[in-house]
């Protein structure tokens, strides 16, 4: 004779794996997002301000060795105008970083470029200054 048992399938998922994976790739994740920032190493001067919004901006940025780049791409005086010049009837808004190093002057003809473009609200970006107690 034979005893016929009846087993149920069990149809229960253990997540503990699967959460252990998410867990893993969520320290992951967080440890390389700060390292995947790209950008140009500007030594911005400190100043008095507010954040900025996160949106995307058109940004002029002017390094220690008096480089020029339109968000990351290197341009001259000449063609930074010239690019603005097609951008400034669709985005009218421009934000300026300049390396402290970077003599008032060349800040002065880069801020005169983007006004004969067309672009009339030049913003400038500084680091917030830190305080101690």
């Amino acid at each position: 004779m034979q005893l016929h048992r009846h087993r149920r399938v069990m149809s229960e998922i253990n997540v503990t794996p699967f959460v252990d994976v998410m867990l893993v790739l969520l320290v992951i994740f967080m440890v390389t997002a700060p390292l995947m920032k790209q950008g140009l190493d500007v030594d911005l001067p400190k100043a008095k301000g507010k954040a900025l919004p996160a949106k995307p901006r058109i940004t002029v940025v002017v390094s220690k060795k008096h480089n020029i780049y339109l968000n990351d791409r290197k341009v001259s005086l000449k063609e930074l105008k010239n690019k603005l010049k097609a951008i400034s009837k669709r985005n009218p808004e421009v934000y300026l970083k300049a390396d402290r190093a970077v003599p008032y002057g060349v800040v002065v003809k880069v801020m005169a470029e983007i006004k004969d473009a067309g672009i009339e609200k030049v913003g400038l970006i500084t680091e917030p200054r830190v305080r101690l107690r």
